[in-house]
Parts: structure tokens; C-alpha cells; sequence
């Protein structure tokens, strides 16, 4: 598997190291990551929640991406730039299979005893567990409410869709 998938929720440590889920360190080895080796996993405050966004060079590549289609020297690719590049921490995977976060990090996602770890395909997400838990209510409730709109739970009847209107007369 190549994408970073389910939840887990593991302590942080006196010294405010945490494990990494194992599936989650695998698919950082696929992408790229080999511990001890220049690089590591690239975190940042999330933009929009109180969260953490992690991930390995595909990740870097996506925030690339995103800047690559804005006018060099623009005010929004400048924005994005300090937004996303100027609060990444390089984080490396330890002998153990720990991160050490930064005061700075678990400050922005109220990280104190325990990490909940969100696999989001290309990327990953680090939450303190009751926030997400909220965030994961939120989610699911919109998708509830939504669920239509992706072609899911409205399949025509016989009669709409005239499969058998003709069968009957």
C-alpha cells in the first residue's frame, strides 16, 4: 500500500518523542525515507484546523505543485510559500521508530500525553485524540449529508428509470 490510510493513537513521551505507526513509517520508506538519511518527514501547522501535516517527498512535491501554478514572485505564492515552507520542522524517524515533535508543533494541535495519527492518501495528520474526535463527528456528518451528491444511496427505482414501466402494461 502507498497511501497513508486508518487512524492510530499512540503516547508522547517526557522528551516529546512518539512512535510513528509502523504502516505509516512503511509507506515513508516507499517514498523515499531511509532512516538516518539526509531528509526526513516534512511537518507543518495545518492551515485550517489545529492539526499537524506530515508526510515524505510526495507531499514536498504536492506543495510544489501547488506553487509551481502560481505567478513567480506573486503575493500568493509568497503567502503560500511562508505558510506551508516557512513552518516546515524535517523530522527523523529514530532507531525506535520515534519523532521528537517541537514545543512549537504541540502547541499548535494541543499535543500533550497522546498523538492520534489520520492517514489522508498523500499525507497524514497529527491531532490531540478529543479534537479529532470532534473533527471525525463533523466529517461524518457532512458526508451524511452529502452522501447524494457523490452517487452514493440514490439508485433509481424500476419505475424511474423506465426498466420496467413497460414490462407491466
Amino acid at each position: 500500500m502507498d497511501r497513508f490510510v486508518s487512524t492510530f493513537t499512540n503516547k508522547i513521551d517526557a522528551k516529546g518523542r512518539v512512535s510513528v505507526p509502523a504502516p505509516f513509517r512503511a509507506v515513508l520508506e516507499r517514498d523515499g525515507y531511509a532512516s538516518g538519511a539526509a531528509g526526513g518527514i516534512y511537518c507543518y501547522p495545518a492551515l485550517e484546523a489545529p492539526a499537524l501535516d506530515a508526510g515524505g517527498e510526495r507531499l514536498a512535491k504536492k506543495i510544489d505543485g501547488l506553487l509551481a501554478g502560481l505567478p513567480d514572485y506573486s503575493d500568493e505564492r509568497d503567502e503560500l510559500s511562508v505558510a506551508l515552507y516557512g513552518d516546515v520542522q524535517v523530522l527523523t524517524i529514530d532507531g525506535d521508530g520515534r519523532i521528537s515533535l517541537p514545543e512549537s508543533l504541540r502547541a499548535h494541535a494541543g499535543l500533550n500525553s497522546q498523538v492520534t495519527f489520520v492517514g489522508l492518501g498523500d499525507k497524514f495528520q497529527m491531532w490531540n485524540p478529543e479534537q479529532f474526535a470532534e473533527r471525525r463527528e463533523r466529517a461524518r456528518a457532512k458526508v451524511h449529508q452529502t452522501r447524494k451528491l457523490f452517487g452514493a444511496g440514490s439508485r433509481p427505482s424500476e419505475d424511474e428509470d423506465g426498466g420496467s414501466e413497460g414490462a407491466r402494461g
